[in-house]
């Protein structure tokens, strides 16, 4: 009987300089381009796994806008509906910041793609919304950005959709300096309430508002300024959209519970 050969010793694999970044994270799919930077398909070097790493690029040091990148990492709220960031390198003139990659694209995705939702299908989200909601508004964090973009959907196929919450960018953490020191109201126009725009500070009723909007974009199909349409989820996301904050539901929970009470169907249609 023959001795077995001896194995080859294994090689390092080689990677181009410019897509390993922190010596960690090693870029393989461009995913997308927004405003604070692009979004691509990694692995982590250290653990094997795949992630999303949001990177931004020849930025200035002392600018807003790397500070609100790199501290986003620090909002850890652990819920199945909030995407925490898992971690960040900086290098020379990239920071890149990790978060779990989901591979169902965005809510906003869905409605460029299938137009409006079934009743049943936008309430399952906006549950989800809520839910993850209560849990950053318990942690002290007003988020400052809902909307369809920043919600993500995970692959279910024709079963009960899955959404995190992601993009804490600009939010406000309670007890800490502020993420974001720009002028004016942060936020997405057509998502904000009236109050900031008179001045207002941010709090836990500015996503409410927002919840409220994108409620009905959910039923509508339409941009953010589209009236809420008749229906069961009408008196909820009226009282989300009241321009008044005091008659808006009191936190999230309160929201979710009202939504749970209506009593609407808990199965399809999902696809």
């Amino acid at each position: 009987m023959s001795p077995p050969a001896p194995r080859r010793a294994r090689r390092p694999r080689r990677t181009s300089p410019d897509r390993l970044v922190g010596g960690r994270y090693l870029l393989h799919e461009h995913l997308g381009t927004g405003g604070m930077g692009s979004v691509w398909r990694a692995e982590d070097t250290r653990s094997g796994e795949e992630v999303a790493v949001k990177l931004l690029g020849q930025h200035d040091p002392g600018s807003a806008a790397l500070l609100r990148f790199v501290r986003e990492q620090a909002v850890r709220v652990r819920h199945p509906h909030v995407l925490a960031p898992l971690g960040w390198v900086a290098e020379d003139d990239r920071v890149a910041l990790a978060t779990t990659l989901v591979r169902g694209g965005t809510v906003e995705d869905l409605l460029a793609e299938h137009g409006p939702l079934p009743t049943t299908y936008a309430a399952a989200l906006l549950d989800q919304l809520l839910d993850a909601l209560a849990a950053v508004h318990r942690a002290g964090v007003v988020h400052r950005d809902v909307k369809p973009a920043n919600l993500l959907l995970e692959p279910t196929g024709t079963g009960r959709p899955r959404l995190p919450l992601t993009d804490f960018g600009v939010a406000v953490v309670a007890g800490e300096s502020r993420l974001t020191r720009m002028p004016g109201p942060v936020g997405t126009d057509g998502y904000l309430p009236p109050e900031l725009l008179d001045g207002g500070p941010a709090t836990p009723t500015q996503d409410l508002y927002a919840v409220g909007v994108v409620g009905t974009q959910l039923l509508t199909g339409h941009g953010p300024l589209a009236p809420v349409p008749p229906g069961p989820l009408a008196p909820l996301l009226t009282a989300l959209r009241d321009p008044d904050p005091s008659r808006r539901p009191a936190d999230a929970a309160a929201a979710r519970a009202t939504l749970r009470s209506l009593h609407l169907p808990l199965g399809p249609p999902w696809s």
